[in-house]
């Protein structure tokens, strides 16, 4: 009878990785004109986002980026101009004082109010998101925050705030300051009977989190139409919110959106 090597039994090596994975990071820039260049490129890429999926409602509505060199100036659309057919070279500089600095379209002074006083509040801050979103909207009418219901909404769990409070159309820096105020260090704010507000460390940060944010209200709202939603744990929705919660994590989340729009509507880059 002929004896099998003992090297048959042996288990088998395991296999070696052919290369390291790789996915992209946020880009870093060699000067201020590329950075506000870039900035200025994903506002107009997040307005038409924006507008197919629905948020824009009539005038209302910014994302405003500050300038890499110019800390008290901030990008933002124009007053009245389409988010279908932004582009970079139409968005507008304004000073913290609301005034045009750059570009021959006004501001709307309302709601640049409100996003002036968040950047100055919050000085490590990029953009700053604010549309009339539907879901948003229905959500604020009842003045509650998000609930850990899904893992996407854990991205929010402690990291959101409810400003409880309406006195229409915020018009005055003391209305943007009590707004940023009530933000504080958190992501995103519910503005009751009003709508969402995200923040980011990028546009595109800033971006996703008004996104994900308006879904989550629309899950919600969804959820407690159908029955009693189940919630999720303390100790598990900060566990999540420590995986998905970073302005990194948005950022990459992103990335999907705007290469779709880049390449579908490469004119925004203009």
């Amino acid at each position: 009878m002929t004896e099998t090597p003992a090297e048959a039994f042996a288990p088998a090596p395991a296999p070696v990785p052919v290369e390291r994975l790789h996915f992209a990071m946020p880009p870093v820039h060699e000067s201020p004109a590329d950075e506000r260049a870039h900035r200025k490129q994903r506002i107009a890429g997040a307005l038409r986002l924006f507008a197919r999926f629905g948020y824009e409602e009539g005038v209302a509505g910014h994302i405003t980026a500050r300038d890499p060199e110019f800390p008290d100036c901030y990008w933002v659309n124009p007053f009245g101009e389409p988010f279908a057919s932004m582009t970079a070279s139409a968005l507008i500089l304004v000073n913290g004082d609301g005034q045009v600095v750059e570009g021959a379209r006004h501001v709307n002074q309302a709601a640049f109010a409100v996003h002036a006083e968040v950047h100055r509040a919050r000085p490590e801050t990029v953009a700053v998101a604010h549309t009339h979103s539907v879901h948003g909207r229905a959500l604020a009418a009842l003045g509650e925050p998000l609930d850990p219901i899904t893992q996407e909404a854990c991205a929010f769990y402690e990291n959101h705030a409810l400003y409880d409070a309406y006195t229409g159309v915020a018009v005055d820096a003391d209305e943007g300051r009590r707004i940023a105020a009530a933000l504080g260090g958190h992501k995103g704010i519910i503005l009751r009977n009003h709508g969402l507000l995200t923040v980011g460390d990028s546009v595109d940060a800033a971006a996703w989190w008004f996104i994900a944010m308006e879904r989550c209200a629309q899950v919600q709202l969804a959820a407690r139409a159908a029955g009693k939603p189940v919630l999720i744990e303390h100790r598990d929705a900060v566990a999540t919110r420590e995986q998905l919660g970073s302005d990194l994590v948005g950022w990459i989340n992103y990335q999907p959106l705007w290469r779709q729009i880049a390449a579908a509507e490469p004119e925004l880059m203009s």
